[in-house]
């Protein structure tokens, strides 16, 4: 065996965990060479720069081929795989967004970051994974999408806000080396500091800023949603192509009820939902003492049981964090070490690697349909599969007709299900989930993968 193939199988014992094969086999290893002296040197070619176990891999790398008794010394380069831009056309192909689609040419991943419900710190939630994405070693850019009314210019602060066109396209403003954008920037009239506007006209100044800013090379753009269901936020959509969603909330019922309706309209335009934040979860007046819920608890439990997200996060109430968005200064960047910022690195980790796992494997996700006779088949990724009974599967509803929001009591019984129930139609909601609509008057039942496979063990 060459001293080359003893270093690469060496190098197979590392699995990424996203998409489950080693870096060999992922192609991760890059430009090998094995010096005379016993030295190794190669590069590590990850599929984003802002990957959350990069140092973990360059550390199992070190140890793995050190392990070989002839090498005397190990260098790994890390590097990234240049994406292609999502927006980027190749020469003989037409964009459907022409030339408005020039300022996203070098655009990587769009990230929309939203709420539905406004107050909930949704802006807040956006400006801080966008510096820690930068913080991160990524190329980040952020579009404040609010036009009527825009956070950005108050939570960062800038000292040169002037806005100005160059080979007609719009200059963004900069940041800690985030590019930014919003029509809070752009310069009023005397006297009409609010914007009065109806729907069209919305929709176009957000087709201008967000196509018509030289973003540069991105590998990622944030998008801060406006909250609601409309026409911007389906405009949005349909604009640019997102590559996941990120849903704030806060503990009331209030703000749930909200959010469902933005994952159920992301689901719909088939952007999938990758990480839900409960905002202003909790309040701890002293590390390690008490913990107060201030505005109650539970819309994050239930999201996660009834839409099967794999990814949630709490933000405690914390006064620093208003004092940096009044002061117009990121949290992350202001304490860089503190434990909110430790949350919002978790969150962007989990970002990357949902939306890393679904552009270079895909989602594994099991296969749900229903036959007469063996009532609802669940076909996991091996092909292993399970029959489960309806009328078990319409008992084990989460949903709020199902089970009472507030108590957890169940206000179903099994003489409440007619014993010949069966599903009328079976489909995919979001990554996680699949939503059933059943034969008889009832409203459809969202199921986690994770709900049904443990029906089926």
């Amino acid at each position: 065996m060459t001293q080359e193939a003893e270093v690469l199988n060496a190098l197979r014992v590392i699995i990424d965990p996203d998409q489950g094969k080693d870096i060999v086999t992922l192609g991760f290893v890059q430009d090998l060479k094995i010096g005379e002296d016993g030295s190794v040197s190669f590069v590590l070619e990850l599929t984003t720069p802002a990957s959350p176990v990069k140092e973990q891999f360059v550390s199992a790398c070190e140890e793995a081929v050190s392990a070989l008794p002839w090498v005397t010394s190990v260098f790994v380069l890390l590097s990234a795989q240049p994406q292609k831009s999502p927006t980027q056309k190749s020469p003989t192909q037409k964009s459907p967004l022409e030339n408005q689609s020039l300022g996203l040419q070098q655009v990587g991943d769009i990230i929309a970051v939203s709420s539905c419900k406004g107050g909930v710190g949704k802006s807040t939630i956006a400006v801080n994974l966008a510096h820690t994405l930068a913080a991160m070693g990524s190329k980040v850019g952020l579009f404040d999408a609010d036009i009527y009314g825009p956070s950005l210019p108050t939570l960062v602060r800038v000292e040169d806000t002037t806005v100005y066109q160059q080979d007609e396209l719009i200059v963004p403003l900069e940041h800690h080396g985030i590019k930014m954008m919003s029509f809070g920037y752009i310069p009023k009239n005397p006297g009409s500091e609010a914007a009065i506007m109806r729907g069209p006209m919305v929709t176009q100044v957000i087709n201008q800023l967000l196509t018509g800013t030289q973003w540069g090379a991105l590998d990622y753009l944030v998008l801060d949603m406006p909250p609601g269901t409309g026409d911007i936020q389906l405009t949005l959509t349909q604009l640019v192509p997102i590559a996941a969603a990120v849903i704030v909330t806060t503990p009331q019922q209030l703000s749930f009820i909200d959010v469902t309706k933005g994952i159920q309209m992301f689901d719909k335009v088939k952007v999938p939902t990758v990480a839900v934040v409960e905002n202003m979860s909790y309040f701890q007046p002293t590390p390690g003492g008490e913990i107060y819920y201030l505005f109650g608890r539970g819309a994050r439990k239930q999201l996660v049981e009834l839409y099967g997200f794999r990814n949630s996060f709490e933000i405690p109430i914390v006064p620093e964090l208003a004092k940096c968005c009044d002061a117009g200064t990121p949290l992350v960047s202001e304490e860089p070490d503190g434990a909110v910022a430790d949350v919002f690195r978790e969150l962007a980790g989990a970002v990357v690697r949902e939306i890393s796992t679904m552009r270079h494997a895909g989602v594994p996700k099991p296969a749900v349909s229903y036959s007469p006779g063996r009532g609802i088949v669940l076909t996991l990724p091996d092909g292993t599969e399970h029959e489960l009974d309806p009328v078990e599967v319409r008992l084990n509803c989460r949903g709020a007709h199902s089970v009472d929001e507030f108590s957890g009591e169940r206000l179903i019984s099994r003489d409440d299900v007619p014993l010949d129930i069966y599903p009328m139609r079976i489909a995919a909601m979001g990554n996680y989930a699949v939503t059933i609509q059943w034969s008889h008057d009832h409203p459809a039942s969202i199921y986690p993968y994770d709900q049904l496979m443990a029906m089926a063990a």
